[in-house]
């Protein structure tokens, strides 16, 4: 048996499998049909049907992870050298 978190046990794909269809829908502007053909180029077929219900199902727990690892407003911005060239010549 599969040491799986609860949440993923009963699905017919595994954890390492689920975890990044996830995470790539909801980290990059992507479709569900893109996330099918990224999967479909690393040997994974899955429809884009179940990762639109992998997303409903377990989206909003890595939403959140994502929203709290993004930088806040007041963070502060370092920008390191700038050198600008008038085109005048």
């Amino acid at each position: 048996m599969s040491s799986a978190p609860p949440l993923y046990r009963g699905h017919r794909y595994p954890v390492e499998i689920i975890a990044p269809c996830v995470w790539r829908y909801f980290r990059f502007p992507l479709s569900f049909r893109k996330v099918e053909e990224l999967m479909l180029q690393r040997g994974v077929l899955v429809s884009h049907e179940t990762v639109r219900r992998w997303c409903a199902k377990f989206g909003q727990t890595y939403a959140n992870g994502l929203r709290r690892r993004r930088s806040r407003p007041g963070d502060k911005w370092h920008l390191d050298e700038v050198l600008s060239r008038s085109m005048a010549g």
